[in-house]
């Protein structure tokens, strides 16, 4: 299948080239480059750059600074964002509780945290997963009982990715123990600087602090923090967790690293030629190239399908593979880097290997989490084969 743009979205292509690659910090893309680790500040000064320039949130309501693009155009939104190292809008804000207030939200709700959730004036935590209760969420157990017309939360969420920045967090509670257990679960929103919010780091394989547990205390939440009805929060977690899984594989910043993995084997040297002339690395490169040319037709197909704000039931396709393929980039560029790899944790000060060399492993370390977040792999075969081959 040949695909050409028409001039217009050619022009628009080139406008959003020209931004990513001019408007926005070259520090923050170097770093993307270089595959280092992105500062708050940094998360949040692009994406209020972005948001500035209407660019945060255009899958939004138009109401809400959406900018009701055609599917292909939201493609290439991500795709030259992508490309020019650009971070993308910080999800649990624009892909995650955003587009679930604006759906389900009171009009209270959507006038009070859309305009800040849109400019990261509040920073979003997602308060999903549990010890007992991760691919398996509607086995949660933390509990929000009421209290007048409070809500008095207790329990614990775990692997919380950023919650040590965190202002707000959009909580799935239960609300009713009495009923099947998807059934009685509810959506709150928790400020959390309120009293009883504890969060506790946990230090990842990669000796990063990515992620935390998040601890709740007799935490009183005003009953007006409810998204929806009660009992509803089933539904709004399936809303947000396929928006999720759409944009859990970055086709373009997938693409990217494979294309910079490529340059990096044609500059190492290896025998007398580079490690491009070994036919087995070319090859694998080869490979790695054609799967994300259909990945990147079945994001298209995904989003072009997605209707009425549901997701097209290939979103877990997309994950799934995306994961795969993402995870399979970082391992070639860990065997690109050669003995260069095992230079873990290395300052820059002490060490003349290149920055990607030395991020190789962590980063290869770090991807593994990727078939696990946004629904495990495993439950991804799961759906694909209930909703798409009907077994």
């Amino acid at each position: 299948m040949r695909l050409q743009l028409s001039e217009e979205d050619e022009a628009f292509r080139a406008e959003l080239r020209t931004f990513f690659t001019t408007e926005v910090d070259e520090g923050v893309r170097a770093t993307v480059r270089d595959r280092g680790e992105l500062t708050k500040e940094q998360i949040v000064e692009t994406h209020r750059t972005l948001n500035a320039a209407g660019l945060a949130v255009p899958h939004w309501p138009v109401e809400w600074g959406g900018k009701d693009w055609s599917p292909l155009r939201r493609h290439l939104w991500h795709e030259e964002m992508q490309r020019a190292c650009v971070p993308p809008p910080l999800a649990f804000n624009a892909s995650m509780i955003g587009p679930v207030i604006a759906t389900f939200g009171s009009q209270e709700q959507k006038e009070r945290f859309l305009p800040p959730t849109a400019n990261v004036d509040i920073f979003w935590s997602q308060g999903f997963s549990e010890p007992g209760a991760g691919s398996d969420l509607a086995s949660l157990r933390t509990a929000a009982v009421r209290d007048g017309d409070d809500w008095i939360v207790n329990g614990q969420k775990t692997w919380t990715t950023l919650g040590q920045w965190g202002d707000w967090i959009f909580t799935l509670v239960r609300t009713n123990p009495d009923v099947k257990k998807q059934a009685g679960i509810s959506m709150l929103l928790i400020d959390m600087r309120s009293p009883g919010v504890e969060v506790r780091p946990i230090e990842l394989i990669d000796g990063g602090h990515e992620v935390n547990e998040v601890w709740f205390t007799d935490v009183r939440v005003p009953g007006e923090n409810l998204v929806g009805d009660v009992d509803s929060g089933w539904t709004q977690a399936k809303f947000l967790l396929g928006n999720e899984r759409v944009g859990v594989a970055p086709v373009g910043a997938t693409k990217r690293v494979l294309a910079q993995a490529k340059e990096w084997a044609a500059a190492t040297r290896s025998g007398d030629g580079t490690l491009l002339d070994d036919p087995h690395v070319a090859v694998r490169i080869a490979e790695l190239e054609n799967e994300l040319m259909a990945l990147e037709l079945t994001a298209l197909r995904v989003v072009a399908n997605s209707a009425d704000g549901k997701p097209h039931p290939a979103s877990s396709v997309l994950k799934l593979r995306g994961t795969e393929l993402q995870q399979a980039v970082s391992e070639l560029v860990v065997d690109v880097a050669g003995p260069g790899a095992l230079a873990f944790g290395t300052g820059d000060a002490d060490s003349d290997l290149p920055v990607w060399a030395r991020r190789s492993t962590p980063t290869y370390l770090n991807l593994r989490k990727a078939s696990i977040y946004g629904g495990s792999n495993e439950v991804q075969r799961q759906i694909i084969a209930g909703t798409i081959l009907g077994l």
